[in-house]
Protein backbone atom coordinates (compact mmCIF):
# COMPACT_ATOMS: atom_id res chain seq x y z
CA UNK A 1 0.00 0.00 0.00
CA UNK A 2 1.50 3.25 -1.05
CA UNK A 3 1.03 6.33 1.07
CA UNK A 4 1.31 9.67 -0.65
CA UNK A 5 3.38 12.04 1.37
CA UNK A 6 3.73 15.82 1.15
CA UNK A 7 0.22 16.42 -0.13
CA UNK A 8 -0.85 20.10 0.08
CA UNK A 9 -3.20 21.03 2.93
CA UNK A 10 -6.72 21.87 1.80
CA UNK A 11 -7.31 25.53 1.06
CA UNK A 12 -9.16 27.36 3.83
CA UNK A 13 -12.84 28.00 3.23
CA UNK A 14 -13.66 31.42 1.86
CA UNK A 15 -15.55 33.82 4.16
CA UNK A 16 -18.59 34.94 2.22
CA UNK A 17 -20.13 38.41 2.83
CA UNK A 18 -23.19 36.89 4.48
CA UNK A 19 -21.04 34.78 6.81
CA UNK A 20 -18.88 37.82 7.60
CA UNK A 21 -21.93 39.92 8.47
CA UNK A 22 -23.22 37.18 10.75
CA UNK A 23 -19.88 36.83 12.51
CA UNK A 24 -19.51 40.59 12.88
CA UNK A 25 -22.93 40.93 14.48
CA UNK A 26 -22.35 38.17 17.05
CA UNK A 27 -20.24 40.32 19.32
CA UNK A 28 -22.69 43.19 19.13
CA UNK A 29 -25.80 41.09 19.69
CA UNK A 30 -24.35 39.33 22.72
CA UNK A 31 -23.18 42.59 24.35
CA UNK A 32 -26.05 44.96 23.48
CA UNK A 33 -25.79 47.53 26.33
CA UNK A 34 -22.06 48.00 25.89
CA UNK A 35 -22.36 48.19 22.11
CA UNK A 36 -25.16 50.76 22.39
CA UNK A 37 -23.12 52.98 24.69
CA UNK A 38 -20.12 52.75 22.39
CA UNK A 39 -22.23 53.67 19.37
CA UNK A 40 -23.76 56.61 21.25
CA UNK A 41 -20.69 58.79 20.75
CA UNK A 42 -20.74 58.11 17.01
CA UNK A 43 -24.49 58.84 16.94
CA UNK A 44 -24.10 62.17 18.75
CA UNK A 45 -21.33 63.33 16.45
CA UNK A 46 -23.19 62.28 13.31
CA UNK A 47 -26.43 63.87 14.55
CA UNK A 48 -24.57 67.13 15.20
CA UNK A 49 -23.15 67.16 11.67
CA UNK A 50 -26.51 66.40 10.04
CA UNK A 51 -28.40 68.89 12.23
CA UNK A 52 -25.91 71.71 11.70
CA UNK A 53 -25.85 71.33 7.92
CA UNK A 54 -29.59 70.67 7.77
CA UNK A 55 -30.55 73.69 9.89
CA UNK A 56 -28.16 75.90 7.96
CA UNK A 57 -29.64 74.75 4.66
CA UNK A 58 -33.22 75.08 5.91
CA UNK A 59 -32.72 78.56 7.36
CA UNK A 60 -30.97 79.73 4.22
CA UNK A 61 -33.76 78.31 2.06
CA UNK A 62 -36.36 79.98 4.27
CA UNK A 63 -34.63 83.35 4.09
CA UNK A 64 -34.13 83.15 0.34
CA UNK A 65 -37.77 82.15 -0.10
CA UNK A 66 -38.81 85.18 1.96
CA UNK A 67 -36.58 87.42 -0.13
CA UNK A 68 -38.06 85.96 -3.31
CA UNK A 69 -41.59 86.53 -1.99
CA UNK A 70 -40.88 90.12 -1.02
CA UNK A 71 -38.97 90.82 -4.22
CA UNK A 72 -35.46 92.00 -4.94
CA UNK A 73 -36.64 95.18 -6.65
CA UNK A 74 -36.79 97.39 -3.55
CA UNK A 75 -34.28 100.22 -3.24
CA UNK A 76 -34.02 102.65 -0.35
CA UNK A 77 -32.76 106.22 -0.43
CA UNK A 78 -31.66 107.83 2.85
CA UNK A 79 -30.06 111.10 3.79
CA UNK A 80 -26.31 110.75 4.26
CA UNK A 81 -23.84 113.29 5.63
CA UNK A 82 -22.37 116.51 4.30
CA UNK A 83 -18.68 117.13 3.65
CA UNK A 84 -18.40 118.51 7.17
CA UNK A 85 -19.89 115.37 8.70
CA UNK A 86 -23.27 116.88 9.52
CA UNK A 87 -26.53 115.02 8.71
CA UNK A 88 -27.69 115.90 5.22
CA UNK A 89 -31.27 116.60 4.20
CA UNK A 90 -33.16 115.15 1.27
CA UNK A 91 -35.08 117.70 -0.83
CA UNK A 92 -38.81 117.76 -0.20
CA UNK A 93 -39.32 117.14 -3.92
CA UNK A 94 -37.07 114.04 -3.97
CA UNK A 95 -39.92 111.45 -4.04
CA UNK A 96 -41.60 113.20 -6.99
CA UNK A 97 -38.32 113.45 -8.89
CA UNK A 98 -37.51 109.79 -8.29
CA UNK A 99 -40.95 108.80 -9.56
CA UNK A 100 -40.02 110.21 -12.98
CA UNK A 101 -37.21 107.70 -13.51
CA UNK A 102 -37.83 104.99 -16.15
CA UNK A 103 -38.41 101.63 -14.51
CA UNK A 104 -39.75 103.01 -11.21
CA UNK A 105 -43.17 101.59 -10.34
CA UNK A 106 -43.77 102.96 -6.83
CA UNK A 107 -42.27 105.60 -4.52
CA UNK A 108 -43.19 105.90 -0.84
CA UNK A 109 -41.36 107.71 1.94
CA UNK A 110 -41.05 108.44 5.64
CA UNK A 111 -39.57 111.26 7.71
CA UNK A 112 -38.25 110.84 11.23
CA UNK A 113 -39.82 113.32 13.63
CA UNK A 114 -36.92 114.47 15.82
CA UNK A 115 -37.61 115.24 19.45
CA UNK A 116 -40.97 113.45 19.53
CA UNK A 117 -41.22 110.57 21.98
CA UNK A 118 -43.99 108.02 22.30
CA UNK A 119 -45.44 106.41 25.43
CA UNK A 120 -48.40 104.26 26.34
CA UNK A 121 -49.65 107.10 28.54
CA UNK A 122 -48.31 110.41 29.94
CA UNK A 123 -47.77 108.64 33.29
CA UNK A 124 -44.87 106.59 31.88
CA UNK A 125 -41.44 108.01 32.93
CA UNK A 126 -39.88 110.03 30.13
CA UNK A 127 -36.73 107.86 30.06
CA UNK A 128 -38.73 104.71 29.17
CA UNK A 129 -38.89 105.30 25.42
CA UNK A 130 -38.09 101.66 24.50
CA UNK A 131 -36.08 103.01 21.56
CA UNK A 132 -39.22 103.78 19.56
CA UNK A 133 -39.22 106.51 16.92
CA UNK A 134 -42.00 108.65 15.51
CA UNK A 135 -42.07 108.91 11.72
CA UNK A 136 -44.35 110.58 9.23
CA UNK A 137 -45.42 108.26 6.43
CA UNK A 138 -46.89 108.46 2.98
CA UNK A 139 -50.13 106.56 2.49
CA UNK A 140 -48.89 103.64 0.37
CA UNK A 141 -45.91 102.70 2.53
CA UNK A 142 -46.83 99.08 3.53
CA UNK A 143 -47.03 97.72 -0.01
CA UNK A 144 -43.81 99.44 -1.10
CA UNK A 145 -41.87 98.33 1.98
CA UNK A 146 -43.04 94.72 1.72
CA UNK A 147 -45.36 94.57 4.72
CA UNK A 148 -49.08 94.67 5.40
CA UNK A 149 -51.61 95.59 8.06
CA UNK A 150 -51.99 92.94 10.76
CA UNK A 151 -54.85 94.64 12.60
CA UNK A 152 -57.07 97.61 11.92
CA UNK A 153 -56.24 99.75 8.90
CA UNK A 154 -53.49 101.99 7.62
CA UNK A 155 -53.44 105.74 7.25
CA UNK A 156 -55.62 107.19 4.49
CA UNK A 157 -56.54 110.58 3.10
CA UNK A 158 -59.10 111.12 5.87
CA UNK A 159 -56.80 110.25 8.80
CA UNK A 160 -53.43 111.53 7.51
CA UNK A 161 -54.09 115.05 8.83
CA UNK A 162 -55.54 113.94 12.16
CA UNK A 163 -53.83 112.78 15.38
CA UNK A 164 -53.92 109.16 14.27
CA UNK A 165 -51.09 106.61 14.44
CA UNK A 166 -50.17 103.14 13.22
CA UNK A 167 -47.68 100.96 15.10
CA UNK A 168 -44.89 98.87 13.64
CA UNK A 169 -44.85 95.20 14.70
CA UNK A 170 -42.10 95.53 17.30
CA UNK A 171 -43.40 98.87 18.55
CA UNK A 172 -46.76 97.27 19.31
CA UNK A 173 -45.05 94.42 21.14
CA UNK A 174 -42.88 96.75 23.23
CA UNK A 175 -45.88 98.84 24.20
CA UNK A 176 -47.90 95.76 25.16
CA UNK A 177 -50.59 96.32 22.53
CA UNK A 178 -51.82 93.08 20.98
CA UNK A 179 -55.05 94.37 19.43
CA UNK A 180 -56.71 97.64 18.49
CA UNK A 181 -59.66 98.65 20.65
CA UNK A 182 -62.08 101.42 19.62
CA UNK A 183 -60.87 104.72 21.00
CA UNK A 184 -57.45 103.40 22.06
CA UNK A 185 -54.83 106.15 22.37
CA UNK A 186 -51.10 106.59 22.91
CA UNK A 187 -49.10 109.63 24.03
CA UNK A 188 -47.05 111.00 21.12
CA UNK A 189 -45.05 114.23 21.25
CA UNK A 190 -46.97 115.55 24.26
CA UNK A 191 -50.49 114.83 22.99
CA UNK A 192 -52.91 111.96 22.45
CA UNK A 193 -52.93 110.10 19.14
CA UNK A 194 -55.60 107.52 18.32
CA UNK A 195 -54.44 104.07 17.21
CA UNK A 196 -56.00 102.69 14.05
CA UNK A 197 -53.68 99.82 13.06
CA UNK A 198 -50.69 97.55 13.64
CA UNK A 199 -48.36 96.36 10.87
CA UNK A 200 -46.88 92.93 10.25
CA UNK A 201 -43.07 92.63 10.51
CA UNK A 202 -41.26 94.37 7.64
CA UNK A 203 -38.41 92.03 6.71
CA UNK A 204 -36.88 94.37 4.13
CA UNK A 205 -37.40 97.51 6.23
CA UNK A 206 -36.86 96.61 9.91
CA UNK A 207 -36.72 100.28 10.88
CA UNK A 208 -40.48 100.42 10.31
CA UNK A 209 -41.01 97.74 12.98
CA UNK A 210 -39.89 100.10 15.77
CA UNK A 211 -41.72 103.14 14.43
CA UNK A 212 -44.95 104.89 15.31
CA UNK A 213 -46.27 106.12 11.96
CA UNK A 214 -48.41 109.22 11.49
CA UNK A 215 -49.48 111.13 8.40
CA UNK A 216 -47.30 113.89 6.96
CA UNK A 217 -49.98 116.61 7.41
CA UNK A 218 -50.50 115.54 11.04
CA UNK A 219 -46.75 115.48 11.70
CA UNK A 220 -46.38 118.99 10.28
CA UNK A 221 -49.40 120.32 12.18
CA UNK A 222 -48.91 118.72 15.59
CA UNK A 223 -45.25 117.61 15.80
CA UNK A 224 -43.37 120.37 13.95
CA UNK A 225 -42.07 118.32 11.00
CA UNK A 226 -40.45 120.41 8.26
CA UNK A 227 -41.72 118.17 5.45
CA UNK A 228 -38.36 116.76 4.26
CA UNK A 229 -38.29 112.95 3.87
CA UNK A 230 -35.53 110.97 5.55
CA UNK A 231 -36.04 107.61 3.83
CA UNK A 232 -37.57 106.84 0.44
CA UNK A 233 -38.71 103.37 -0.64
CA UNK A 234 -38.48 102.78 -4.39
CA UNK A 235 -39.96 99.81 -6.23
CA UNK A 236 -38.71 99.11 -9.73
CA UNK A 237 -39.67 96.77 -12.55
CA UNK A 238 -38.89 93.33 -11.14
CA UNK A 239 -35.86 92.54 -13.29
CA UNK A 240 -32.21 92.76 -12.23
CA UNK A 241 -31.36 95.00 -15.19
CA UNK A 242 -34.10 97.51 -14.38
CA UNK A 243 -33.21 97.56 -10.67
CA UNK A 244 -29.53 98.12 -11.46
CA UNK A 245 -30.33 100.91 -13.92
CA UNK A 246 -32.48 102.74 -11.37
CA UNK A 247 -29.91 102.14 -8.64
CA UNK A 248 -27.24 103.89 -10.70
CA UNK A 249 -29.42 107.01 -11.14
CA UNK A 250 -31.09 107.33 -7.76
CA UNK A 251 -28.56 109.47 -5.93
CA UNK A 252 -28.36 112.09 -8.66
CA UNK A 253 -32.12 112.07 -9.17
CA UNK A 254 -32.93 112.42 -5.46
CA UNK A 255 -30.54 115.30 -4.88
CA UNK A 256 -29.11 116.68 -8.15
CA UNK A 257 -27.11 119.38 -6.37
CA UNK A 258 -25.45 117.13 -3.79
CA UNK A 259 -25.69 113.49 -4.94
CA UNK A 260 -22.82 112.49 -2.64
CA UNK A 261 -25.06 113.32 0.33
CA UNK A 262 -27.47 110.52 -0.62
CA UNK A 263 -27.15 106.87 0.45
CA UNK A 264 -28.73 104.23 -1.79
CA UNK A 265 -29.06 100.59 -0.74
CA UNK A 266 -30.82 97.39 -1.74
CA UNK A 267 -32.24 95.66 1.37
CA UNK A 268 -32.58 92.27 -0.34
CA UNK A 269 -28.85 92.25 -1.08
CA UNK A 270 -28.11 92.65 2.62
CA UNK A 271 -30.44 89.78 3.47
CA UNK A 272 -28.86 87.59 0.81
CA UNK A 273 -25.44 88.34 2.31
CA UNK A 274 -26.89 87.46 5.71
CA UNK A 275 -28.04 84.10 4.35
CA UNK A 276 -24.57 83.45 2.98
CA UNK A 277 -22.90 84.54 6.22
CA UNK A 278 -25.14 82.27 8.30
CA UNK A 279 -22.92 79.34 7.29
CA UNK A 280 -19.90 80.99 8.87
CA UNK A 281 -20.90 79.63 12.28
CA UNK A 282 -21.26 76.11 10.93
CA UNK A 283 -17.53 75.47 11.30
CA UNK A 284 -17.75 75.81 15.07
CA UNK A 285 -20.61 73.33 15.41
CA UNK A 286 -19.06 70.96 12.90
CA UNK A 287 -15.93 71.05 15.05
CA UNK A 288 -18.00 70.07 18.09
CA UNK A 289 -19.49 67.23 16.04
CA UNK A 290 -15.99 66.11 15.07
CA UNK A 291 -14.98 66.06 18.76
CA UNK A 292 -18.00 63.87 19.52
CA UNK A 293 -17.00 61.55 16.67
CA UNK A 294 -13.48 61.36 18.07
CA UNK A 295 -14.85 60.42 21.49
CA UNK A 296 -17.02 57.82 19.78
CA UNK A 297 -13.98 56.43 17.98
CA UNK A 298 -12.18 56.01 21.30
CA UNK A 299 -15.22 54.18 22.65
CA UNK A 300 -15.33 51.85 19.65
CA UNK A 301 -11.62 51.12 19.93
CA UNK A 302 -12.00 50.44 23.64
CA UNK A 303 -14.85 48.00 23.26
CA UNK A 304 -13.08 46.17 20.45
CA UNK A 305 -9.89 45.72 22.51
CA UNK A 306 -11.96 44.41 25.41
CA UNK A 307 -13.84 42.17 23.00
CA UNK A 308 -10.58 40.65 21.76
CA UNK A 309 -9.49 39.92 25.33
CA UNK A 310 -12.84 38.41 26.30
CA UNK A 311 -13.11 36.29 23.15
CA UNK A 312 -9.66 34.70 23.11
CA UNK A 313 -11.23 31.25 23.40
CA UNK A 314 -13.41 31.92 20.36
CA UNK A 315 -10.41 33.18 18.40
CA UNK A 316 -8.28 30.17 19.39
CA UNK A 317 -11.04 27.71 18.53
CA UNK A 318 -11.63 29.29 15.12
CA UNK A 319 -7.90 29.28 14.38
CA UNK A 320 -7.70 25.62 15.40
CA UNK A 321 -10.56 24.80 13.06
CA UNK A 322 -8.75 26.39 10.11
CA UNK A 323 -9.58 30.12 10.16
CA UNK A 324 -6.73 32.22 8.81
CA UNK A 325 -5.27 35.32 10.34
CA UNK A 326 -6.83 37.37 7.56
CA UNK A 327 -10.30 36.00 8.35
CA UNK A 328 -9.93 36.79 12.04
CA UNK A 329 -8.68 40.28 11.20
CA UNK A 330 -11.54 40.83 8.77
CA UNK A 331 -14.10 39.62 11.31
CA UNK A 332 -13.11 42.07 14.04
CA UNK A 333 -12.60 44.93 11.60
CA UNK A 334 -16.09 44.31 10.18
CA UNK A 335 -17.49 44.25 13.71
CA UNK A 336 -16.00 47.68 14.46
CA UNK A 337 -17.28 49.09 11.17
CA UNK A 338 -20.76 47.64 11.80
CA UNK A 339 -20.82 49.20 15.26
CA UNK A 340 -19.81 52.61 13.89
CA UNK A 341 -22.30 52.40 11.02
CA UNK A 342 -25.09 51.60 13.47
CA UNK A 343 -24.19 54.71 15.43
CA UNK A 344 -23.91 56.74 12.22
CA UNK A 345 -27.33 55.61 11.00
CA UNK A 346 -28.91 56.44 14.35
CA UNK A 347 -27.20 59.84 14.28
CA UNK A 348 -28.47 60.52 10.75
CA UNK A 349 -32.03 59.77 11.81
CA UNK A 350 -31.76 61.89 14.97
CA UNK A 351 -30.18 64.82 13.11
CA UNK A 352 -32.78 64.69 10.34
CA UNK A 353 -35.60 64.55 12.91
CA UNK A 354 -34.20 67.54 14.80
CA UNK A 355 -33.85 69.50 11.55
CA UNK A 356 -37.38 68.65 10.45
CA UNK A 357 -38.90 69.60 13.82
CA UNK A 358 -37.11 72.94 14.04
CA UNK A 359 -37.69 73.85 10.39
CA UNK A 360 -41.38 73.00 10.71
CA UNK A 361 -41.68 75.17 13.82
CA UNK A 362 -40.07 78.08 11.96
CA UNK A 363 -42.10 77.54 8.80
CA UNK A 364 -39.02 76.81 6.69
CA UNK A 365 -38.66 74.28 3.95
CA UNK A 366 -36.95 71.14 5.28
CA UNK A 367 -33.57 70.93 3.57
CA UNK A 368 -31.10 68.19 4.47
CA UNK A 369 -28.17 68.35 2.04
CA UNK A 370 -27.02 64.95 0.71
CA UNK A 371 -23.52 65.70 1.92
CA UNK A 372 -24.90 65.95 5.47
CA UNK A 373 -26.23 62.41 5.87
CA UNK A 374 -23.74 60.90 3.41
CA UNK A 375 -20.89 62.69 5.16
CA UNK A 376 -22.13 61.46 8.52
CA UNK A 377 -22.22 57.87 7.38
CA UNK A 378 -18.87 58.24 5.61
CA UNK A 379 -17.27 59.67 8.74
CA UNK A 380 -18.73 56.85 10.83
CA UNK A 381 -17.40 54.27 8.36
CA UNK A 382 -13.92 55.80 8.40
CA UNK A 383 -13.87 56.09 12.18
CA UNK A 384 -15.05 52.51 12.59
CA UNK A 385 -12.32 51.25 10.28
CA UNK A 386 -9.59 53.25 12.02
CA UNK A 387 -10.81 52.43 15.52
CA UNK A 388 -11.12 48.71 14.77
CA UNK A 389 -7.87 48.28 12.87
CA UNK A 390 -5.52 47.85 15.86
CA UNK A 391 -7.82 45.45 17.78
CA UNK A 392 -8.33 43.41 14.58
CA UNK A 393 -4.57 43.13 14.08
CA UNK A 394 -4.11 42.08 17.71
CA UNK A 395 -6.81 39.43 17.34
CA UNK A 396 -5.18 38.06 14.18
CA UNK A 397 -1.78 37.83 15.84
CA UNK A 398 -3.10 35.89 18.81
CA UNK A 399 -1.57 32.39 18.90
CA UNK A 400 -4.14 29.54 18.84
CA UNK A 401 -2.23 27.74 21.59
CA UNK A 402 -2.25 30.79 23.88
CA UNK A 403 -5.86 31.48 23.08
CA UNK A 404 -6.95 27.94 23.91
CA UNK A 405 -4.81 27.80 27.07
CA UNK A 406 -7.59 29.50 29.08
CA UNK A 407 -10.24 26.95 28.05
Amino acid sequence: MTVALGQDAPAPARLRPGDLAGLASVGLRTRKPRAALSALGIAIGTAAIVAVLGLAGSSQAGLLAEISRLGTNLLTVTNGTTLTGQPAELPAAAPAMIGQLPGVTAVQYTATVGGASVYRSPLVPSIDTDGLTVAASSLGLPAAAGTSVAQGRYLNAATAGEPVAVLGAEAAQLMGIDRIWPGERIWVGGMWFYLVGVLNPATLAPQIDTSVLVGFPAAERYLGLDGHPSEIYVRTVNTPAATTAVDNLLAAQANPQYPYEVTVSQPSAALTAQADAAGAFNTLFLGLGAVALLVGAVGVANIMIISVLERRQEIGLRRALGATKGQIRTQFLAEAILLALAGGAAGDIAGAAATAAYAHAKGWAIVIPPEAWAGGLGAALLIGALAGLLPAIRAARLSPTQALWSL
